[in-house]
């Protein structure tokens, strides 16, 4: 039997030769194994960082050493590294390629002590230009974003790949909302520095992201899952290079494209939602056999018979044909929520045939989601100052069940010709489809008071698809004798299509009090809200190029720190949009045949086609000719910019960019709309570097921001799950906007970052959503403001512990932290439409006076464990703004928002995720401002606009690497 010690190598040892000697020996070589192990306890070390002379950070693999010898120790990411030996003087080189080799001489090493020994690297000049290093730089790291960001020219943000798998965001809404001065805004829009989405501008590789959004300007961040995106990157500055349209940032989203091996990934995970999983009650729509694709296959579409236009003033009897031929279906079957299900397979290959080296990227993914929850929504009509009463106008409760499916495609391809040339071909496929049901049950007082309302039972049943292509083409060549300059080249090609079928929605009502059945609302002239059937559809293509030439010139010295860059630029882009809506309404036919005990039917029956007829109910079409418009948009731009390396301290950049935009819009009833506008947009960024770890950035730009078509398209549609009307504004002018930043950045290491900012920006003409009221009805639209001005103050930290503790488990430990602090104000232009009704100095809509985010991350590479948990929190926003009538403003209150992570490596292969999001499943509260003080009391939180709980979100999965 073998004696039991703790030093792993002596029970090897013993272990290997029991079987061969006999006792005596064994107890001898025990005795010597000791007596090595005391002398090995007794070792010391020689421990420090090893840096760049020029740059500071430090020299990754690097390699420190005894000469003569094959002791050495690897030199880390952030410049440490630690050689254990035994007491003694030693001779110390440290060496790397490219680098002067250091020689350190008598250096001391005594035991149970670590002896300090810097080395600060010099690049051999000579070295370098015989030396070509090849390889593919690895743009989703931690330590290559910290990089980035110090090297930019401009202000930025920023957040890596290995930031992102350390949390549980499934989509890029959810990524972006962790990076400083970022929220989103109804779950996939993205607000920055306060400003709403219509002002941020996003880029996928490099190209203009389309955008399936019927009503509003903005790339929708929910249809781009979080496992294809290398990294993405927040300007919040200008310059030359970027698109000019701009207000809160241009935000850069990467997918994955290069990779350095053959590899793959299967995922598969199972989430749960607390208020909907494995529930009865939950409501869905007749699927098609496709929905679960992510499309309608026709199921729901208007029959091919159908006219293209009946105006609604005539009989409408070619429609009763159609009529007969439309689903009567109403309301939703009722079945249990299934849990969701996430499926994702990643494929990394490489090739090399001869000098050329070729990567492709490929990635799909697909969900299935189900989520159910109860709306507290409320309209008032009267609030008394004096008694601090709200008079309710209606009083609903929705429960509103949303099935989502989501197809996703990414196919990205690398050609590395050789070290100076670089094709890439990105593709990017989306298709998304979401059946919503909603359910609206209360009591309406617009007829009366309390005691004299009606009780409603109202139903929408509402099925959209989305699809979405984006591809481009790039090119990057090093050209010139001295490879001293860049041409760089791109063509893309974006196509949307957005499918809107047989929207139904109808009222059924009772009196206060009643308990008989709820009567369908029938009328005698169609509405939009009453018995109706709407069809849309959005198709859009996008062509692009661009074209940018760098021109270097070495400054003082001969190195890459000190050069003068030219920079001249082309985009041009040409956009063109068919949008088509119709609604068609069940109406009471002539009085005097009209058989009105149809009306007493329940919704099942009242619709049948053997009750459309003479004696019935006839289909009338309510289209108006503006509801249907054409629209083409150019944009032509130039740009000339330099970077000038004043010293090796400071340098500046900027330059002037010059767009041409031309905007068109047809609608059906010809009255056209055109805007033509040349404007400059000049640019200034300069960077003063106070040591090699601390640098100041002051940036100053001028901007643009533009009506969106549907903006001007002046056409009414009724949203029936926010119950209020969306109308265009064809007078809208594009917003010009001045903006200034200053930061100081602090990098203690490769990976680590902490920075605080200011900046400032003023608005001419900024345009906001606004809401008024005609009658009873609430409704949507868009103003320019004369004035407006956004001001305030971010914070970031990225701090490991490594250096804070001898604990292992502390320096396993990092914390992200960052917080922004914002200030709005808006002017309406003096005049009598505004004078004593509308509302001015006041915050811009969507603007959160703070946003906090805090992460807490711990990783352990050993034991392949990763845990995180993060907190998020937005101050009080204004959702729509109101005016001095009886429209009141609605406010969006804080709520917490805590998720957890873990990840656990299983085996080889294997890596095990649970997780929770939202763990406090706080209120969503949405409330009217009744004082008009730009907050909200107390005493007035049961005047809400909007409640809700969406529910915890818990999953488990389970991920395959091969």
């Amino acid at each position: 039997m073998l004696p039991q010690y703790s030093d792993n190598r002596v029970r090897v040892a013993l272990q290997n030769v029991s079987n061969h000697w006999s006792m005596r020996r064994s107890a001898l070589l025990f005795f010597f194994l000791t007596l090595s192990h005391l002398l090995l306890a007794q070792q010391g070390s020689i421990g420090g960082k090893v840096t760049d002379k020029k740059t500071g950070e430090g020299v990754i693999g690097a390699t420190v050493l005894v000469p003569g010898t094959t002791q050495a120790a690897p030199v880390d990411v952030d410049g440490s590294y630690e050689l254990k030996l035994a007491p003694g003087t030693y001779n110390i080189t440290m060496t790397y390629i490219g680098y002067k080799p250091l020689n350190f001489s008598s250096i001391v090493v005594t035991a149970d002590a670590k002896t300090t020994l810097n080395g600060v690297m010099e690049e051999n000049a000579q070295n370098l230009k015989e030396v070509v290093v090849t390889g593919q730089k690895q743009t989703g790291t931690e330590v290559a974003m910290i990089q980035d960001l110090k090297k930019s020219e401009v202000v930025v943000s920023g957040m890596s790949n290995d930031q992102i798998v350390k949390t549980l965001d499934r989509d890029a809404a959810e990524v972006v909302k962790r990076i400083p001065g970022v929220t989103i805004q109804s779950n996939n829009f993205i607000v920055i520095r306060g400003l709403a989405e219509r002002y941020n501008t996003v880029l996928l590789n490099d190209a203009l992201t389309p955008s399936a959004e019927v009503d509003t300007r903005s790339f929708s961040f929910d249809i781009l899952p979080s496992s294809v995106i290398d990294r993405v990157l927040i300007f919040k500055s200008g310059a030359p290079e970027l698109p000019g349209e701009m207000g809160g940032g241009v935000v850069k989203v990467y997918t994955k494209n290069s990779v350095l091996d053959k590899s793959g990934t299967l995922s598969v995970s199972g989430w749960a939602r607390s208020n909907t999983t494995m529930q009865g009650g939950f409501q869905q729509t007749d699927h098609s056999g496709t929905d679960w694709l992510g499309f309608d296959n026709g199921q729901r579409t208007l029959p091919g018979s159908a006219p293209k236009f009946i105006d609604k003033n005539l009989s409408g009897e070619p429609l009763q044909q159609v009529g007969q031929g439309l689903r009567n279906e109403w309301t939703p079957r009722l079945t249990t929520a299934r849990p969701d299900l996430r499926l994702s397979l990643g494929l990394n290959n490489r090739f090399e045939i001869g000098q050329v080296y070729l990567s492709n990227v490929t990635s799909l993914s697909y969900s299935n989601t189900r989520e159910q929850y109860d709306i507290e929504r409320n309209r008032y009509q009267y609030f008394d100052p004096n008694t601090r009463i709200a008079l309710p106008q209606r009083l609903y409760s929705d429960l509103k069940s949303v099935t989502g499916t989501r197809l996703g495609v990414i196919h990205n391809w690398q050609v590395r010709l050789n070290d100076h040339h670089r094709l890439e071909f990105r593709n990017f496929l989306n298709q998304y489809g979401t059946d919503e049901v909603v359910r609206r049950r209360g009591i309406s007082y617009e007829q009366g008071g309390p005691g004299d309302g009606v009780e409603v039972d109202n139903y929408a049943l509402h099925y959209q698809s989305r699809t979405i292509y984006s591809g481009q083409l790039q090119g990057t060549h090093e050209v010139g004798p001295k490879r001293n300059s860049t041409l760089t080249w791109s063509g893309g090609y974006n196509y949307v299509f957005r499918d809107e079928p047989d929207y139904r929605r109808f009222r059924s009502v009772r009196s206060e009090g009643d308990t008989g059945p709820y009567k369908v609302v029938v009328t005698n002239n169609g509405t939009q809200y009453d018995a109706s059937r709407y069809y849309s559809d959005l198709k859009e293509n996008t062509y692009m190029a661009s074209g940018q030439w760098e021109q270097r010139f070495t400054g003082r010295d001969t190195t890459m720190l000190n050069q003068y860059k030219l920079r001249l630029g082309f985009y041009a882009e040409n956009k063109k949009r068919d949008f088509n809506s119709r609604y068609f309404s069940y109406i009471r036919g002539a009085n005097n045949v009209f058989d009105r005990t149809l009306l007493n039917l329940p919704i099942e029956q009242i619709f049948d086609a053997k009750n459309l007829g003479p004696n019935g109910f006839r289909l009338q079409e309510g289209t108006a000719p503006e509801d249907s418009y054409s629209a083409e948009n150019n944009l032509v731009a130039a740009y000339l910019s330099g970077v000038a390396p004043i010293s090796d301290k400071f340098s500046v950049s900027g330059g002037l960019r010059v767009e041409y935009n031309r905007k068109a819009l047809k609608p059906g009833n010809n009255a056209d709309y055109e805007e033509k506008r040349t404007i400059p947009l000049p640019s200034f960024n300069a960077t003063y570097n106070f040591n090699q770890r601390s640098l100041l950035r002051l940036a100053g730009s001028v901007t643009v921001n533009r009506p969106e078509f549907r903006e001007v398209a002046n056409y009414v549609y009724y949203d029936f799950a926010n119950d209020f009307y969306i109308r265009g504004n064809d007078s809208l002018k594009t917003a010009t906007i001045y903006n200034a930043d200053l930061r100081y950045e602090f990098y203690p290491s490769r990976s680590e970052l902490i920075s605080v900012g200011v900046f400032y920006k003023s608005f001419r003409d900024a345009i906001e959503q606004t809401t008024q009221t005609t009658g009873t009805d609430l409704y949507l639209t868009y103003q320019n403001a004369d004035k407006a001005y956004d001001v305030g103050v971010e914070l970031e930290a990225r701090k490991s512990f490594v250096e804070l503790s001898e604990s292992k488990f502390l320096q396993r430990m990092s914390v992200v932290l960052n917080a922004s602090f914002i200030r709005s104000r808006v002017q309406l232009a003096d005049n009598a439409a505004n004078n004593g009704f509308a509302l001015s100095n006041r915050p811009l809509q969507g603007q959160s006076p703070y946003v906090v985010n805090t992460g807490l991350f711990y990783q352990d590479d050993e034991h392949r464990l990763q845990v995180s948990a993060q907190y998020n929190i937005i101050g009080p926003r204004l959702t729509f703004v109101g005016d001095l009538g009886l429209n009141y403003s609605v406010i969006e209150l804080p709520r917490n928002v805590v998720d957890l992570a873990v990840t656990k490596g299983l085996g080889k292969h294997f890596d095990l995720r649970l997780g929770i999001q939202d763990l406090l499943n706080q209120r969503v509260r949405q409330y009217y401002d009744l004082d008009r003080n730009g907050k909200i009391n107390k005493a007035y939180e049961t005047a809400s606009f909007a409640s809700f709980r969406r529910g915890s979100y818990s999953t488990a999965g389970l991920t395959y690497k091969f």
